[in-house]
Order: structure tokens, then sequence, then C-alpha cells
């Protein structure tokens, strides 16, 4: 932080890329300090510049999220999907679909994720999995769930994030040592790498810990 500060603050004149760059060391800063209302407020100032503008609604999107406010995290990742390019697209429609799901708003979430799997291209087995979990949450029968937890493993996606998928949809295919091993992975794995992944990623961390608990009390 105060490296990024002393470069914001120098009387040289900084190019728009420059500053976009340094703002983001702030914002990261202050978001692995859990002081998201400054980090949004950053986002907002980087936002200004016309910088890569769907990553930083991405940021933004991220602090409004910590802050609880999903409305206005949602406003920032549509903007994000609108303004991005396409190869990016398709993972900014992904977040938007994730965001809704941590919050038991699945018809949204279906349909940010579906939109998500038209788009994808390289990581198209995560989101037509996680799409899947959506519509399973809903109580709807999906039909061909073997097949996409199969192409999701299979998949360099199935790592990192897709543990979290993997895990969910063994679960709903009754698979508990599935369930458990995919779940583990992705709690172990979030929890030692970088402080932004894991405060970002803590609405997943909490639903994957309570999968956990409830495969623990089912197997009892």
């Amino acid at each position: 932080m105060f490296w990024a500060k002393r470069g914001l603050g120098s009387r040289a004149a900084l190019d728009r890329t420059t500053q976009a760059m340094l703002l983001r060391q702030l914002y990261l800063a202050h978001f692995e300090q859990r002081r998201f209302g400054e980090a949004h407020q950053v986002a907002q100032q980087s936002l200004e510049l016309g910088v890569l503008s769907d990553v930083v609604h991405q940021d933004a999107a991220r602090a409004s999220a910590a802050l609880g406010d999903v409305d206005t995290a949602a406003g920032h990742l549509r903007l994000a999907a609108r303004r991005g390019p396409p190869s990016r697209r398709a993972f900014h429609w992904w977040t938007l679909g994730s965001l809704y799901f941590n919050v038991a708003r699945h018809e949204e979430a279906i349909g940010a994720l579906s939109r998500a799997s038209r788009w994808g291209t390289r990581d198209k087995p995560l989101y037509q999995a996680h799409l899947a979990l959506a519509r399973c949450a809903t109580g709807v029968e999906v039909g061909d769930l073997e097949e996409l937890y199969e192409r999701l493993e299979a998949a360099p996606a199935g790592q990192g994030y897709g543990r979290f998928v993997l895990g969910h949809l063994a679960y709903y295919l009754g698979s508990h040592a599935d369930a458990r091993r995919h779940l583990e992975a992705f709690v172990d794995r979030t929890t030692s790498g970088r402080p932004a992944t894991a405060i970002a990623l803590d609405p997943e961390l909490t639903i994957a810990k309570r999968t956990l608990a409830a495969i623990e009390e089912q197997t009892r």
C-alpha cells in the first residue's frame, strides 16, 4: 500500500495505465485488509481512467459482494460483460452466476450461467457444470449430470474452483466420497493461497464446509 500511495502521490506525470496499475495495488491492499468500502472507492476511481474497465468492474463487484451488496455487485458484473472483449465475456457472466448461486438466487444464477455456457470456450465444461448445479439446487432433475461431472473432472477447469462445482455435483449424484475429496481439496487450496482469493471465495468456502458437515452427518 505504501508504494502504491507514494507512486500515486508523485509529482511526476503518470500515464493512465501506470495510474491504473498503482490503483489496483492499492485496491488489493485494502481488500486483503478487509477494508471493502475503501477498496470499492479505489475501484470506482480507477474506472474513471478507462483502462481495462471490465476488469475494474470485476474488482468493484468483488468489494461490493464482500460488503453484502449483491445488487451493486451484479450491476458491476453486467457492465463488465457488456464492456469487456468477447474473450472475457463468458468469465464475467459466470462470475455473475456464481454470485447469484452463492446467495441462493438460483433462477438468476441459471440465467447468467446459461450465457456463460454459450460464450465459453476453454472453460465451457466449468460453466456448463455450474449451470447444472444451479438447476439441481432448484429441484430440477438434470439428466446428463454424470456426463457433465466427467467432462469437468477431465478438463483443466476441474482444478481450483472446479473442485467446488465437482464436489457438489458428486453430492447430488450420491457419491459422498468423491464429494468429500473435491470439497476438501477446494477448501485446502483456497485457504492456503493468496489472502485476496480466500476472501473473495468466502461464500464458496462457507457453502463447501456446510456440505462437508452434511456429508459427515449423513455418513455416521
